[in-house]
């Protein structure tokens, strides 16, 4: 029934659990679909984000029935991706000798909490949820400090984590500023004479580049459909030579604008074949005219992921919590395209 009721919800542009749990109440269609039930924003909330594994195979099923009649197919795939503010500021990033004193900081106020236990004058609930509260931010110091040390080793220099949020990075945003997000692709299968648009793939990251995504995105795709798509459409911003090489040696068509840096290639520039062919094939018209309908394809799917499927801003922590709710709203998304073939 919750599973229903989020569906229904992010299909009618509603991606807050206190306005579902008011909707509830109000609203004669989702009254009837809670029936006697109360529930409340808590619970919605922990529902949204408790079920990773459940609502990646319900995707995957989703796309299978799509494929059993017929109503998709990966002819023609888009790629693009969408940043979005992570719910965490910007003074919360520090370094790791930083961290360290918040983490001694921490186990000092857990152990003055716990002194407090038997003060007379505070009730249990107030006991519970100050004891809740500082462990609950010991254990992000603790996420923040193996964030900082894993970026590190990956050779990122003076890396900084957030104690808000320890999975958030600090990353370009499409107004040219720089504020802690998270990176969402999502691949959009779909004819470029119109029709229905569907979501085949979707990945969280906190990268905060495109470039590097498209090779990544090809498997979870294959892993759903069973299929490779015939041809993927993707902007400069994702031109990566690794990235294009993968998909040529998985016959995977792949028609990435060329970067102005690229247009006009040094004599040293990389001489592989998968590369000269790219390059070529961007020149003609054919790959032109197959090219032009990218936008539509996939910028409206992730325009309405984040306008109306909950991401924006986001109100999670974590990139697991995030992937919940974009592939709800991928599935409501999916489910809307479809609907009237589906129940026909």
């Amino acid at each position: 029934m919750m599973r229903t009721l989020w569906l229904y919800a992010i299909s009618t542009g509603v991606g807050s659990a206190r306005k579902l749990e008011q909707l509830t109440r109000d609203d004669v269609a989702f009254r009837w679909l809670v029936g006697d039930q109360k529930i409340s924003h808590s619970r919605l909330s922990e529902f949204r984000v408790g079920h990773g594994d459940a609502l990646d195979q319900l995707f995957t099923d989703v796309l299978a029935a799509l494929l059993h009649k017929g109503l998709l197919s990966l002819e023609l795939v888009a790629q693009d991706g969408t940043r979005v503010r992570a719910s965490a500021t910007a003074p919360s990033f520090r370094r790791e000798a930083s961290l360290v004193e918040c983490r001694e900081q921490a186990a000092l106020h857990v152990k003055a909490v716990l002194a407090e236990q038997d003060d007379p004058e505070t009730t249990d609930a107030e006991k519970r949820a100050r004891l809740t509260a500082a462990r609950d931010y010991q254990r992000r110091v603790d996420e923040a400090i193996a964030a900082v040390q894993s970026l590190r080793a990956s050779g990122k220099p003076e890396p900084r984590a957030s104690t808000t949020d320890a999975d958030a990075r600090v990353m370009k945003m499409a107004d040219g500023g720089y504020r802690p997000g998270y990176n969402i692709q999502m691949a959009t299968a779909g004819s470029p004479l119109g029709g229905p648009r569907t979501i085949v793939g979707i990945t969280v990251t906190h990268v905060g580049s495109d470039m590097g995504s498209v090779a990544p995105m090809v498997d979870p795709i294959e892993r759903r459909t069973g299929q490779l798509p015939a041809t993927l459409l993707a902007d400069a911003h994702h031109a990566s030579h690794s990235c294009i090489q993968a998909c040529a040696e998985r016959d995977v068509q792949s028609l990435i604008a060329v970067p102005k840096r690229s247009q006009n290639p040094r004599p040293n520039a990389d001489t592989d074949p998968a590369i000269v062919a790219w390059r070529e094939r961007m020149a003609t018209d054919e790959a032109k005219t197959t090219y032009r309908p990218r936008a539509s394809l996939c910028e409206l799917a992730n325009a309405h992921l984040e306008q109306q499927g909950g991401v924006a801003p986001v109100l999670v922590r974590g990139l697991e919590k995030l992937t919940c709710i974009a592939l709800f709203g991928a599935l409501a998304a999916n489910l809307v395209q479809h609907a009237a073939n589906l129940l026909a």
